[in-house]
């Protein structure tokens, strides 16, 4: 793999199998698109990697394509667990030698317990469906494997002191949350640092960044709110990413005195019961 690219996911993938089975045939992408009922700009997307076909959609592209049902078979295996703005940073996310996330209002998602994570969710969806909410965070839950495993990627995380202090789903929880995070610093999983509230104005007030670093690709960061996400690999934008991190850094309180600050907001947490 070219040290300047970053790892293709199977949505980008599947994309380029269309694109080129379409180029094959000399057809254009107008000419795909009025046989799926669909716009150009969908194809595009979809050869892109950035959408991926419905069903119906996927049924149409073999019929136009006579791929015989390929297209459609293998869409089974992309669906995602996830929202398409953070599909493929999921995907990008089990690649990463290194992932570097900052919290600006909460935990970050790979961090999360069963008990946050529902409160989390239960915050956005007021007309939730038990099974839905589940769902969500089983599949959140799920992501988190990654860091049962001794040489899965290496983690950093910088959360503003506002994380530690914002009660999500009550006292408990909160307490279990941050004697996570704490636990696993201690244990040398994750590298902790906390950005608290005496250092006012800093490079990251503006929103969450995760930044994921591959052994053999050109890096990405993942910037992401209210229903949107963005992942960038242009080095430029990337690189002015890291640097918003690295100044970040630089004005957060060590590992050491981090760990202190999180295990006493958990014995904070711990000991109110209202």
């Amino acid at each position: 793999m070219a040290a300047g690219i970053r790892p293709r996911t199977a949505r980008e993938k599947y994309g380029e199998e269309l694109r080129i089975r379409r180029t094959a045939l000399g057809m254009t992408q107008d000419e795909l698109a009025q046989a799926v009922v669909c716009s150009p700009t969908l194809i595009s997307h979809f050869e892109a990697g950035r959408r991926l076909p419905n069903l119906d959609d996927a049924k149409r592209i073999d019929q136009a394509l006579g791929t015989d049902g390929f297209f459609a078979r293998w869409l089974q295996d992309l669906e995602s667990k996830y929202a398409d703005h953070f599909a493929v940073a999921a995907e990008l996310e089990q690649q990463a030698a290194q992932i570097q996330q900052y919290g600006a209002l909460l935990i970050p998602g790979l961090l999360q317990t069963d008990a946050y994570a529902r409160a989390v969710f239960r915050a956005y969806r007021p007309n939730h469906r038990a099974d839905e909410l589940d769902r969500r965070v089983v599949n959140r839950i799920e992501r988190a494997r990654i860091l049962d495993d001794p040489s899965g990627p290496v983690v950093w995380t910088l959360l503003d002191e506002a994380v530690l202090r914002r009660r999500v789903g009550g006292p408990q929880v909160m307490a279990e949350q941050l004697r996570k995070i704490a636990d696993m610093a201690a244990a040398g999983r994750l590298r902790l640092h906390v950005l608290p509230f005496r250092v006012g104005e800093h490079s990251l007030m503006e929103g969450m960044v995760s930044l994921m670093t591959f052994a053999d690709a050109a890096p990405v960061a993942y910037v992401e709110g209210l229903c949107t996400g963005n992942l960038m690999d242009d080095p430029t934008l990337v690189n002015a990413c890291r640097s918003a991190y690295d100044l970040a850094l630089s004005d957060a309180t060590s590992h050491l005195e981090s760990l202190a600050l999180v295990r006493a907001a958990a014995e904070e947490h711990g000991h109110d019961r209202h």
